[in-house]
């Protein structure tokens, strides 16, 4: 998913696509390869980014020391909430609503959204989500901006301090974009980012705990601003990097993502790798009963109050299909309960009987 702090503050403006096209079949992708290859590329270091991570790792490392050691209980505390209640913005905003379009929220679960996605500190919505785009439609190809191919550490957090490739700054200009171009919020959030980030990412959190109860300036910012900027951006590098290469593919064999249960606890509810990428569109990002999805529940609540609506899912069947004709053969027909119409005949008259 993303990010530094320089290019946090990168404001230069971005190209206006020229086609709108639809994903293709994620098992495809390999038709790019050969093309790809042709290219040389001989990636270099962007010095800027790199000292911004080396700030934030190495402030982080002393933030979790000053936990242990001056910093007051309730100003870890207060981290590890901001941590988790902000990563929504991450996964029911950035990455479910504005990136995939899974579902359509109402303008004040849009603005609780947009809040939290700032707090993290993940650059602006378009930009996020334009490199997302490019991910899910070239995924293990160059013009992946994170490719899986290229190993742990480069589609963790490489990708970050690394020149792009060539393809990926060809595909982006492919990509269809329109929709976030004419959505306000994501507008003005590209705007004004430099200001939010500033505001919502440093002062907020750093603030709160001097604020309220007397925590020291020099502890509260180590701790809410780098230890808590740091986990979080590991966080979500967790799904570009161990939800590609360890775990099971019931849905599709033939890619990298994977469904890894720790990714999916890390995340709250991403980790169903393989089943996102085969179904994008889907807003709980995994089948039922994969277990761990706080999103999703997320999402479902706010669809009772009409906050979220036109919600996108898969049909069993759909499912079924795609797992009996490329999967690995771990996946497994999951029900909610006696009663299924989905459960097969044969169980249903032996449970009957």
């Amino acid at each position: 998913m993303t990010i530094a702090i320089a290019s946090t503050l990168n404001t230069d403006s971005l190209s206006t696509v020229a086609a709108s096209e639809n994903y293709p079949s994620v098992s495809t992708n390999q038709e790019y390869d050969s093309h790809e290859k042709e290219t040389t590329y001989v990636p270099s270091i962007k010095w800027p980014d790199l000292t911004a991570q080396l700030f934030i790792h190495i402030g982080c490392l002393y933030g979790l020391y000053l936990c242990l050691v001056s910093a007051r209980f309730y100003t870890t505390l207060f981290a590890l909430l901001l941590i988790h209640l902000s990563g929504f913005g991450i996964t029911a905003g950035a990455h479910r609503l504005w990136s995939h379009r899974a579902y359509k929220a109402k303008w004040p679960l849009k603005l609780i959204l947009l809040v939290l996605f700032t707090i993290t500190g993940q650059r602006h919505i378009f930009m996020w989500a334009w490199d997302h785009r490019v991910h899910h439609k070239y995924g293990e190809s160059d013009s992946d901006p994170h490719n899986a191919k290229r190993g742990f550490l480069f589609s963790h957090i490489g990708w970050v301090v690394l020149t792009p490739h060539p393809k990926v700054i060809e595909k982006r200009k492919i990509i269809d974009m329109s929709d976030l171009e004419a959505d306000s919020f994501v507008v003005w959030h590209k705007r004004l980012y430099p200001l939010l980030f500033v505001l919502l990412a440093v002062i907020m959190p750093v603030g709160i705990p001097v604020y309220c109860w007397e925590e020291t300036l020099w502890n509260s910012f180590w701790v809410n601003f780098n230890a808590r900027f740091s986990l979080t951006l590991h966080m979500a590098f967790f799904v570009n990097s161990i939800a590609h290469m360890w775990g099971q593919k019931p849905y599709d064999k033939n890619i990298s993502p994977v469904e890894n249960l720790g990714v999916a606890i890390a995340t709250l509810g991403e980790g169903w790798h393989n089943y996102h990428h085969v179904f994008p569109w889907d807003y709980r990002a995994g089948e039922l009963g994969n277990g761990y999805n706080p999103t999703t529940v997320l999402l479902n609540f706010f669809a009772k109050i009409g906050w979220a609506y036109d919600l996108k899912s898969v049909s069993p069947q759909m499912i079924s299909r795609r797992a009996k004709k490329t999967g690995d053969g771990s996946h497994k027909n999951i029900y909610w309960g006696y009663g299924d119409v989905d459960i097969p005949e044969e169980d249903k008259l032996e449970l009957d009987a």
